[in-house]
């Protein structure tokens, strides 16, 4: 496609800008696998495209705002999409006051409570993967999401979120955290004791949860 510009090159995906009927848009490619069958890797390609198009529509409906999606290709493995035109929380952080760093955090944790909530897990909870712009929360990235109530997902997506804030922001991961916990539990209600009690198990045994272990077993 014409007047494409590499935006991310990833593992599992490639991203580019571009303009789509005249809006700034993202197209998120996903990538073949050599080690793969040929047929195996088209149609699990084709699977994940499918699946995170529709996860981020219903995450939409269910009140956490996401890229909206413009087209679907399953063919060429495609999704185009929204351009979020900010950069992830990740950069954020760093320049972000305390109080600032509580507020959005908390919030985080609502969002992903309305998730969890709505039967959707992220899969890849990181603060790279949600970014801040006008004044809302986009979620992105729902490749390795999934729609489930389980628990072990549930906890290991606040687990993620955890190990990404004591890697990444380790000055302010005590304090993210706790307001992450706070808002998830208070819109979670009291089925967020058992989430937590599942990610801190997750925690102390040393489930560290790697993206391309979980889905290329």
């Amino acid at each position: 496609m014409a007047g494409m510009t590499l935006l991310k090159k990833g593992a599992e995906a490639e991203l580019y800008v571009l303009h789509w009927m005249g809006r700034p848009s993202v197209l998120k490619r996903r990538v073949r696998k050599a080690y793969r069958n040929p047929d195996l890797d088209a149609y699990v390609r084709s699977a994940r495209t499918s699946n995170e198009a529709k996860l981020l529509s219903e995450a939409r409906r269910l009140g956490v705002p996401t890229p909206l999606v413009y087209l679907v290709d399953k063919r060429n493995c495609e999704i185009t999409m929204s351009y979020i035109a900010s950069p992830p929380l990740k950069r954020l952080i760093p320049e972000m006051r305390e109080e600032a760093i509580v507020e959005t955090f908390k919030r985080v944790g609502e969002m992903v409570a309305l998730l969890h909530k709505g039967g959707i897990v992220h899969g890849d909870l990181t603060t790279s993967n949600i970014i801040s712009y006008g004044g809302l929360l986009y979620f992105i990235d729902f490749g390795l999401g999934e729609r489930t109530s389980d628990l072990e997902p549930r906890g290991v997506d606040l687990h993620l979120m955890r190990r990404a804030l004591e890697s990444s922001h380790h000055e302010v991961s005590g304090i993210a955290y706790a307001s992450f916990l706070k808002g998830y539990s208070h819109s979670m209600g009291s089925t967020s004791k058992d989430v937590v009690a599942r990610a801190e198990s997750i925690r102390r045994r040393g489930r560290y949860v790697e993206v391309g272990q979980r889905r290329d077993a």
